[in-house]
């Protein structure tokens, strides 16, 4: 340990921003090809949460083929994968009343999750956590990577923790201490969906350059306890249709164990009518028969909204740079066809390992260096089967619902994902708003408190916790345009886009002015990615900060 002007510093072999699935892979798999190789490397692991799993949030099925790879005796090791799926249903939503069951032969080979488990994501990466510790993993929780630290050459030479008791007018507080720097010879950014690391890396080094813009959605997820007779362990149902007529993305149900359901709405973020709330189309979904007749009775436990990166392959940026590398949804490594990405995550984490060790050992003149990774994961079955799904999300986006599922029907079901051509959509989600002048404004009723709610008391559920007086972590670049812009011409759509009220419009003197709730950020990033004036960026609050996810 050193020390450079007023902040500390300490040196690792690897340096992994982020506690998911895919960092905790990528120092996993590390350790484990050091051990087999009597070898020592050092690693130090992030996380922004308070604790491993807190800010985990997904639906979730798991496929568990990269498990399998990176801990063979996990069933052994009591991982918390306890309900298998026993069958899938696939609905089309017609209207609020009626929906249309799918025969089981025309459901997408992708839809199909013989074999998978539902489980809580945050329980299993807690699990993972507690794996990575016993390999002699440093991990150290409550602590974000704030800022990139870069060598005079360009090359990345590790991060800085942010610093900590500064005020909201920037000004440092008695309780004051400046970031801690880790240096590494080699850095992973795992930060997940729209990481601000990984935002700053893909600009920086043009990793884009070669791919489609980006494509996210934002999933909305609650976790209920319902009555016994309304349960039926390892059912898994999944939608699309109604209520999303503005909007396209699909719903899901399914059955864990202990008479717990998880319910939930993916928005595809590419929706053009500004008046669309993601709240509240989730929430009246909830009140179509399939979902109430289970949830009736019931208790909701938990709420949680997370962006999910669903691009694909068509989307995935170059994957490494001088001194650095992006795994798993920091990336867009999920494969949407399968609403997945668990397991592509973890794998690429796991060849991020490989690759690194190697270089660790000296071999790049033998042609294993950090540019290699790309090639090396596309070549992996992870990479292969985001290549078999490139397809997917364009179809949806160019033809609708119905044409495009009947296009990926036939590219998966019939052509196996071997599609002669590769369709593209190259505009951005952000573009897709439209002036709220054009556009049909949307009812919402009233939560019922019963099925449905208000954002307020969905937010208290997710146990979010923002220390007082802090800069606030959503940064508007120019303060003029919410008001002048967004609102003038869109009505205010943060208000909307955001799941946990976090953006407000009051008057003020007189004047519109928005206000920044940012106490309530759940940390979902939808701001970040869908503000059609791209003026908001999100950037880490202090250490532990955000949501405490229970079971999500």
């Amino acid at each position: 340990m050193s020390t450079s002007a007023e902040r500390e510093s300490m040196e690792y072999d690897v340096v992994v921003v982020g506690g998911g699935p895919a960092g905790l892979s990528t120092a996993i798999r590390l350790k484990q090809i050091a051990a087999e190789n009597d070898q020592e490397i050092s690693v130090c692991l992030l996380e922004k949460g308070s604790e491993i799993g807190a800010h985990i949030l997904s639906g979730a099925v798991i496929e568990t083929r990269a498990l399998d790879e990176l801990l063979p005796d996990w069933k052994e090791n009591g991982a918390p994968l306890n309900t298998a799926v026993t069958h899938d249903e696939v609905h089309l939503f017609t209207n609020e009343r009626k929906s249309v069951k799918m025969p089981n032969f025309l459901i997408p080979p992708t839809m199909h999750n013989e074999g998978n488990y539902i489980a809580s994501l945050g329980n299993l990466t807690r699990w993972l956590g507690e794996q990575a510790e016993a390999l002699e993993v440093e991990i150290y929780p409550g602590f974000p990577a704030a800022e990139i630290l870069y060598h005079e050459d360009g090359s990345i030479k590790g991060v800085v923790t942010p610093d900590m008791g500064i005020d909201e007018k920037g000004e440092k507080k008695p309780s004051y201490e400046p970031g801690m720097e880790l240096h590494a010879k080699y850095t992973v950014f795992a930060e997940g969906c729209r990481g601000h690391l990984g935002k700053e890396l893909i600009a920086k080094f043009n990793l884009n350059a070669d791919a489609d813009p980006q494509h996210y959605g934002i999933g909305l997820k609650e976790l209920w306890e319902v009555k016994p007779e309304n349960h039926q362990q390892g059912l898994v149902v999944h939608g699309s249709g109604w209520p999303l007529s503005d909007a396209t993305g699909g719903s899901f149900l399914y059955h864990l164990e202990n008479n717990q359901v998880v319910v939930g709405l993916i928005v595809d973020l590419n929706y053009s009518n500004p008046h669309l709330s993601p709240f509240d189309e989730f929430q009246r979904m909830k009140h179509h028969p399939v979902f109430a007749k289970v949830l009736e009775g019931g208790t909701r436990v938990s709420y949680g909204a997370r962006a999910i990166v669903k691009g694909g392959l068509n989307a995935l940026p170059k994957m490494s740079m001088p001194g650095g590398l992006l795994v798993g949804c920091d990336a867009g490594t999920l494969n949407f066809a399968k609403i997945k990405g668990t397991h592509t995550a973890m794998k690429s984490g796991m060849v991020a390992a490989e690759v690194l060790y190697k270089q660790l050992q000296g071999e790049a003149k033998a042609g294993v260096d950090l540019e290699h990774f790309n090639q090396e994961f596309r070549d992996s079955w992870a990479g292969q089967e985001l290549h078999e799904s490139r397809n997917f999300g364009p179809a949806m986006h160019k033809f609708g619902m119905i044409m495009g599922g009947a296009v990926n029907w036939l590219d998966q079901k019939t052509l196996k994902g071997n599609f002669k051509y590769t369709l593209h959509d190259t505009k951005p989600d952000y573009a897709c708003m439209k002036p709220a002048k054009d556009c049909r404004t949307i009812e919402y009723s009233k939560p019922d408190g019963k099925l449905s709610f208000d954002k307020l008391s969905s937010v208290f559920l997710t146990n979010t916790f923002h220390e007082e007086n802090q800069r606030i972590h959503l940064q508007l670049t120019d303060a003029t345009i919410p008001v002048k812009q967004n609102l003038a011409v869109y009505d205010a759509p943060e208000q909307l886009y955001c799941p946990a009220g976090v953006y407000e419009i009051i008057e003020e003197k007189g004047e519109p002015e928005l206000q920044i709730n940012s106490q309530n950020c759940i940390h979902c990033k939808t701001c970040d990615i869908k503000d059609p004036s791209q003026n908001i960026t999100w950037v880490t609050p202090e250490g532990g900060g955000g949501p405490s996810y229970p079971n999500m």
